[in-house]
């Protein structure tokens, strides 16, 4: 038994930069002397954000609320990614060692982007109820006329 946002590639792409983000923190956990703790914490954050507005974007029944959870999760991928820089700024990591997450968050960032441009191109067409603006031309029924307004008692106006 599956929920659906478990289906998704781009799902198990986030749970996969989580593995590999866990172990990166296992080898960096040991380097002393060096504020590394905050950049740490934001990935951590970050990740685990991306993953979870992705399932629960995929919950969403309204095409633009979905998108808008994707594009969240989007942002939060790019987030990771501007996290490991950060750390490679930081003298605790090479570029050489990031550059497989940086690939997984690539391919996440990649397939996240045609999410939400398919939910916000489809959402233009299918979900956007138009009336004729001929329904409501009263100039052209003959006999409506306006109404007057009234005060009340208490001075306010009615019709």
């Amino acid at each position: 038994m599956q929920f659906d946002h478990e289906k998704l590639d781009v799902y198990q792409a986030e749970l996969q930069f989580i593995a590999w983000v866990t172990q990166l923190f296992g080898e960096i956990g040991e380097i002393k002397g060096k504020r590394l703790s905050e950049v740490c914490d934001q990935l951590d954050r970050a990740s685990l954000s991306a993953l979870l507005n992705t399932a629960e974007g995929n919950g969403k029944r309204q095409r633009l609320v979905r998108a808008k959870f994707l594009d969240d999760a989007r942002g939060s991928a790019t987030e990771c990614a501007a996290c490991l820089d950060a750390l490679v700024a930081k003298g605790c990591c090479t570029i050489g060692r990031i550059d497989a997450g940086k690939g997984i968050l690539l391919r996440i960032v990649g397939m996240l982007s045609k999410l939400v441009q398919k939910f916000e191109d489809d959402s233009s067409s299918s979900s956007v109820f138009r009336e004729e603006a001929s329904l409501y031309n009263a100039a052209n029924q003959g006999d409506a006329q306006p109404r007057k307004r009234k005060r009340n008692k208490m001075g306010d106006m009615s019709f």
